[in-house]
């Protein structure tokens, strides 16, 4: 069955960079188009960074310029880079894998930003 397993979650000073990780199988991989939510205490999940199967990329305005997200198909991976993490970016990031009407979601790593 499809699997999204996301790391590189963790504790961070707000200025500070993290990198996710999103690891799939059981898919092909190439043909989703690729997604990282998150979601804070008490507000919804929101889209922060979404990559087409032809590298086509979409940013929340909230993280434009701080965030960098990529895939390697090779390995079936899509990556979030982080940087100027700011204590608003706190929340459980999730890693989507969408095409079509089908959609499947990793279980979420948590990002806490301190100040």
């Amino acid at each position: 069955q499809v699997q999204l397993v996301e790391s590189g979650g963790g504790l961070v000073q707000a200025g500070g960079s993290l990198r996710l990780s999103c690891a799939a199988s059981g898919m092909m991989f190439s043909m989703y188009a690729m997604g990282w939510y998150r979601q804070a205490p008490g507000k919804q999940r929101e889209l922060v960074a979404r990559i087409t199967s032809d590298g086509s990329t979409t940013y929340a305005d909230s993280v434009k310029g701080r965030f960098t997200i990529s895939r390697d198909n090779a390995k079936n991976t899509v990556y979030l880079q982080m940087n100027s993490l700011d204590p608003e970016d706190t929340a459980v990031y999730y890693c989507n894998a969408g095409r079509r009407f089908v959609n499947y979601w990793g279980q979420g790593t948590q990002v806490t930003v301190s100040s």
